[in-house]
């Protein structure tokens, strides 16, 4: 299970040579604060967009091909996991203690993943709770962390040199000495190009299985017979997912409802029109086989950055690499995507969407960087710090709703009539006399600045929930 510790916090140090006098005095740390305020703003970001995003469809996933600003969270969470990976392993001297560590945090991160995201939890709004066994969503955001997190690790432990600590010379001097890593990636991206456009995919037959749907139990017939497809009906990573996982234990509400062939609110999403496609109706695992298999090459691209910082010492060094490597990720995925080569697509989690994604992440943590370790401006990030510091906390009960549904547990006279809602109603959405505005206010300052404030609390306390 995860633990709640109360500790002085040491998620990602780093080892600094005293440079007059390394002979003689041991090795001071010092934290890696950038780190923590990226994977603050990350957290931040899920809540807002998953929050927000209903109002706000700009910012919410894409329904099929592009990609908004949710459709960066699950990335940045991967690409982090990545650079976390080299400075904590880097501690653990011994390959058989690093492997049960790593295997270890793997369960955990699927025991809560299938907790929360598996059916069982049907927080914040629905105050009942439990799951039919049958039909348990084995896939998710924590699932899919903790696939990239295994493979990626092991693969640290088992392929990294024999020189972990040498300081490097030469722009392509971590490419070598990791490239065993950058072979492994090859590979995953041949695997995945291969499967997603040389799989078939026949005709496939669903029944709705969503109770709050007005289609509920009808069945429907999607024509395919074709292999290369990225649309959402014919694709092989549904397909995949359809013949291992099982229909039924897939995603019920995917994003493609709000495309444009299924409703005419578009973006948003409403009724479905009249004559919309059988597709329209099925469900669509977003964090699936195949899509995952492709995800790990964020994290193997977080990886290599966790060894630029690891290796190179000076700022300049490793802003270089790290900066030139962005814009070179970022244009390679634009140019697929615009191209029509690979379109931007995050249900299928396309080459281009890692390289537009994995570049925006190598972007913004370097002028998060900048800005906190080299310029020491630490105090206006703080409360996406303390976010960062215990992040598994702020997940749980924002960005999962579990504070949010205990709170709604508590209502006067009926469910609807609780706390949340009145203090959306009468105290932000009422005041701006604007649902939209409301409900963006709401999230940043109720959700996201309430839940800096109490992980600021308990990193005075030295509380973390730690996995």
């Amino acid at each position: 299970m995860a633990e709640i510790k109360a500790e002085p916090a040491h998620h990602h140090t780093l080892l600094i040579p005293d440079t007059d006098n390394s002979a003689q005095k041991p090795h001071k740390t010092q934290r890696v604060a950038s780190l923590d305020v990226f994977r603050g703003l990350t957290v931040a970001l899920m809540i807002l967009v998953d929050d927000a995003g209903g109002e706000w469809p700009m910012i919410g996933h894409a329904p099929w091909h592009g990609c908004n600003l949710a459709d960066f969270v699950m990335p940045f969470f991967l690409f982090i996991v990545g650079m976390a990976i080299p400075l904590a392993l880097k501690r653990i001297p011994s390959r058989g203690e690093a492997v049960m560590k790593v295997v270890f945090r793997t369960l955990k991160l699927l025991f809560w993943g299938l907790l929360l995201q598996g059916g069982y939890s049907h927080a914040p709004d629905n105050l009942s709770y439990g799951v039919d066994v049958t039909m348990i969503r084995f896939c998710g955001i924590l699932q899919r962390i903790a696939f990239a997190y295994l493979v990626v690790a092991l693969a640290e432990i088992f392929l990294k040199d024999a020189q972990p600590e040498a300081t490097l010379a030469g722009h392509f001097s971590v490419f070598r000495l990791y490239c065993w890593h950058w072979l492994v990636g090859g590979c995953i991206l041949v695997v995945y190009l291969a499967l997603l456009y040389r799989t078939y995919v026949p005709d496939w037959q669903f029944t709705v299985q969503n109770k709050d749907s007005v289609d509920y139990g009808k069945a429907f017939t999607v024509a395919c017979n074709m292999r290369g497809k990225l649309d959402p009906p014919c694709n092989a990573v549904g397909y995949i997912d359809r013949q291992v996982l099982g229909i039924d234990r897939m995603y019920q509400r995917p994003a493609w409802r709000r495309t444009k062939a299924c409703t005419e609110n578009s973006p948003y999403e409403g009724p479905f029109k009249p004559g919309a496609p059988s597709w329209c109706h099925a469900p669509f695992e977003p964090e699936g086989i195949l899509s995952s298999i492709s995800a790990i090459l964020s994290t193997i691209i977080g990886v290599h950055f966790g060894h630029v910082l690891v290796h190179l010492k000076g700022h300049s060094e490793r802003l270089k690499q790290w900066i030139i490597m962005g814009f070179a990720l970022l244009i390679l995925g634009i140019l697929l995507h615009f191209t029509h080569a690979i379109p931007l697509n995050k249900q299928l989690y396309t080459f281009s969407y890692v390289c537009v994604t994995s570049g925006v992440a190598a972007l913004v943590f370097s002028a998060i960087y900048i800005m906190v370790d080299i310029w020491d401006l630490k105090y206006i990030f703080l409360p996406l710090k303390w976010i960062g510091m215990n992040a598994m906390l702020v997940y749980v009960m924002a960005a999962e709703g579990i504070f949010a549904g205990f709170i709604n547990g508590w209502y006067y006279k009926d469910p609807h009539n609780t706390l949340v809602y009145w203090i959306k109603k009468h105290v932000f959405i009422g005041v701006w006399h604007s649902r939209k505005v409301g409900i963006l206010l709401y999230v940043i300052f109720a959700e996201i600045l309430f839940w800096a404030v109490i992980a600021g609390i308990l990193h005075r306390l030295g509380i973390y929930w730690k996995l």
